[in-house]
């Protein structure tokens, strides 16, 4: 037979009503007394009906992270992080549920996963990575955050871009995507390069956008950037993946034979690009250099190591954790923006014939 609250408060001497409270944490209660409870919740093994505790409380113990992919290092090193923070609690019930929801880039399961978690009550919600773009998808988002906000449930974006209508709802932990992409390419126009190919990620991503904005950007001041056409002529766009790397690396290389450096969305799609030019009998970087973004825990171990943009992903999740559960004053206006560190190894070096005219 199940334990109930009247149980413990029979063990400790004590009333229901002061067993809940030092459960829950809400009231002050003599120390003398807590021990007690404590002791009686530890003697019985009592587990706290979360149900009913939801209903009383309007939420439950229930934290949700939306992830575009937990297989990739890049979500699953943030997720860990989130949810080694919402475990961790000084109330003696211990911490939340992290339940990690894998929506596969899918907008409908992100939108159907929003509801679900609406549904459970969930005191919080994590959503990471970069959004879709398009204004039909963005308020229905809006719209099913802030019936979560109206409810009491925390919410933070954790490599997302802020969702303006719901600035003081919101805490945004935001990457700079744009300024990591912009020192990456100026690094590479610093070694002498001049054609540059770059492998984007799929188009209707903020974190795409964002990226390829800095890359061109760098481009742009360097007096690089050329028509649109020539723009898109040394972009490729695909998936966050290895595959895509690879075959986009050949695209580029079937549009510009004389290409001497590639940027990739990411370090996934980084591998695939060596792999394709190694296929090819190219060199990394004597034929073409080669660089990346994130700087996942594999960049340093690739051959050659991989020059790439770190994004403290661990340090990022670690606070958006914190964030939502609480324990951390959100940041002023809402938005904290994570610095970004150029890391500079062995896949990137000065071009051995550097191309006269045209754009990179």
């Amino acid at each position: 037979m199940a334990v109930t609250l009247a149980d413990v408060a029979a063990r400790a001497g004590v009333s229901a009503a002061t067993v809940s409270r030092v459960l829950n944490g809400n009231y002050p209660v003599a120390g003398s007394t807590k021990e007690r409870v404590l002791r009686a919740v530890e003697d019985l093994d009592y587990v706290v009906n979360g149900h009913a505790r939801a209903l009383a409380a309007s939420t439950s113990d229930l934290v949700g992270v939306l992830v575009n992919d937990v297989a990739d290092p890049f979500f699953g090193l943030i997720a860990s992080a989130v949810q080694g923070e919402i475990s961790e609690s000084d109330s003696p019930v211990g911490g939340k549920l992290a339940v990690v929801c894998n929506t596969g880039g899918s907008p409908e399961a992100e939108l159907n996963y929003l509801t679900l978690l609406e549904r459970q009550r969930a005191a919080g919600v994590v959503l990471t990575g970069g959004a879709v773009e398009g204004t039909e998808h963005t308020a229905a988002v809006a719209v099913r955050l802030a019936r979560l906000a109206a409810s009491g449930t925390r919410i933070v974006l954790c490599g997302r871009p802020p969702l303006t209508p719901l600035a003081e709802e919101v805490i945004t932990v935001a990457f700079d995507n744009r300024g990591g992409a912009q020192r990456l390419t100026e690094h590479l126009l610093g070694l002498g390069h001049r054609r540059i190919g770059y492998v984007a990620g799929p188009a209707e991503r903020t974190t795409t956008r964002h990226r390829l904005e800095g890359h061109r950007a760098a481009l742009a001041e360097a007096g690089l950037g050329g028509s649109p056409e020539q723009q898109e002529r040394l972009t490729v766009h695909g998936y966050y993946d290895r595959s895509s790397g690879y075959d986009a690396a050949l695209e580029l290389l079937r549009r510009e034979p004389g290409l001497t450096a590639v940027v990739a969305a990411n370090d996934t799609v980084a591998l695939g690009v060596c792999a394709a030019l190694r296929d090819q009998g190219l060199r990394i970087p004597e034929d073409v250099s080669v660089a990346g973004f994130d700087d996942l825990p594999f960049s340093v171990d690739a051959v050659p190591a991989l020059t790439t943009v770190r994004i403290p992903l661990q340090e990022a999740g670690a606070r958006a954790g914190r964030l939502v559960m609480g324990r951390q004053a959100p940041p002023p206006g809402g938005v904290a923006t994570v610095r970004t560190e150029l890391m500079v190894r062995a896949s990137t070096a000065a071009p051995r014939v550097v191309g006269t005219g045209g754009a990179a």
